[in-house]
């Protein structure tokens, strides 16, 4: 009898590896990004899509705060186009991070998710920085 992992079989190894490698183009995790960040290779523009608040009480280092409704073509002109953005928010139970790279994808600009949001960060074992 099977189990309800195995009930369905998996993909064959040819689509699991299209599927797989295809999500990678749309996000990015908390280690590669600090890694990216802390080895001064960060080649993208990393946005904290939450409220000014949480914001201010903990955030990425580096990060721009810039709430996910607050992303118009006027405000992202300050960047060429070709920037890439990374956006993140309060962690998985958040949807604040995919409504960011839903607008700015809108806006023809090239976006991918920081999957773990604050959460994911914060359990990695890295700092946040905080406005007082």
């Amino acid at each position: 009898m099977a189990s309800s992992v195995t009930e369905i079989a998996p993909a064959p190894s040819t689509e699991a590896l299209v599927h797989f490698s295809r999500s990678l183009m749309f996000e990015t995790d908390c280690w590669d990004t600090h890694e990216a960040i802390s080895s001064g290779r960060a080649d993208f523009v990393l946005l904290d899509v939450r409220g000014p608040t949480a914001y201010a009480a903990g955030h990425v280092p580096g990060a721009i705060n810039l709430p996910h409704g607050k992303i118009t073509e006027r405000r992202m002109a300050e960047w060429p186009r070709y920037t890439v953005f990374v956006t993140y928010c309060a962690g998985p139970h958040c949807n604040g991070a995919a409504r960011g790279a839903i607008r700015l994808a809108e806006l023809g600009r090239p976006v991918k998710i920081m999957t773990g949001g604050i959460t994911g960060w914060i359990n990695e074992g890295f700092d946040l920085e905080v406005h007082v």
